[in-house]
């Protein structure tokens, strides 16, 4: 008995579903009746509008860094990408690590090169300064000087030597002495075309033009003793003064 009851209850609850859904399938929806608006509905607005402008210079007010949204890295000069185009040779060659490596690499390199071509400058203006004072500024002795210019070395071939060592032996001036029988050595030795005078030569330049080794020996010597006396800015004792005197007089015979 209720078994049958189950299912009449079953069959009338599927007929009435079908039966709403039926009655939304086939239901119409309300009609909505248009609005419709005319020019009369429109309203103006009358207020009067203010322009706004911008201050000239308002720019310099977003230059902070606080404005900076997109930081750009700075551009590159040509001295940092020549130094990049050395380290990338230079981590081509030794296999560097990282590219910092080699840039640290690079500026080792140049600043061992600038010191190379600081000192080299330097050399050549104390070489300089040598060759056109005839002495080391730092020192009084040196292998290789030139004579102090003056009227006397540029007229060596007019002078009188005999008269001048003459007169400096009277007053007493022993240096002066070996001076002028250094520059008449020079002349005798010019003259006799032993050397090529010009007053712009050091004393090694003339031992270079010398042909015989005695004769090298006996300038070198000589160019010693001159050195020595005239540059040493010291009085000499007179058994120095006799020595130095008589091996020039012997040298000026030899080249005569």
């Amino acid at each position: 008995m209720n078994r049958i009851f189950f299912i009449l209850f079953f069959i009338f609850f599927c007929i009435s579903s079908n039966a709403q859904e039926d009655s939304l399938y086939t239901e119409d929806p309300p009609k909505i009746s248009s609005i419709k608006y005319t020019e009369k509905d429109i309203q103006t607005d009358s207020d009067a509008v203010e322009a706004k402008t911008f201050s000239k210079d308002y720019q310099k007010k977003y230059t902070d860094s606080d404005f900076v949204y997109e930081p750009k890295a700075p551009e590159k000069g040509l001295w940092e990408r020549f130094k990049d185009w050395l380290a990338s040779i230079f981590r081509n060659l030794f296999s560097f690590s990282t590219t910092e490596a080699s840039l640290n690499f690079v500026a080792i390199l140049i600043r061992v090169i600038a010191a190379i071509v600081i000192i080299t400058v330097i050399y050549f203006i104390v070489k300089a300064i040598i060759n056109k004072e005839g002495q080391w500024i730092f020192g009084k002795n040196s292998k290789k000087r030139t004579i102090q210019y003056s009227d006397i070395e540029k007229n060596i071939h007019l002078l009188d030597f005999e008269k001048l060592i003459q007169e400096s032996l009277q007053a007493g001036e022993k240096r002066t002495v070996i001076r002028y029988y250094y520059l008449w050595l020079l002349k005798i030795m010019a003259q006799n075309n032993y050397i090529e005078w010009d007053i712009e030569k050091t004393n090694s330049d003339y031992l270079y033009e010398l042909q015989k080794p005695a004769h090298r020996e006996e300038f070198t010597y000589l160019s010693y003793l001159y050195n020595y006396i005239w540059y040493g800015e010291f009085e000499i004792d007179e058994n120095t003064f006799a020595k130095a005197q008589n091996r020039f007089k012997n040298a000026l015979k030899t080249f005569n």
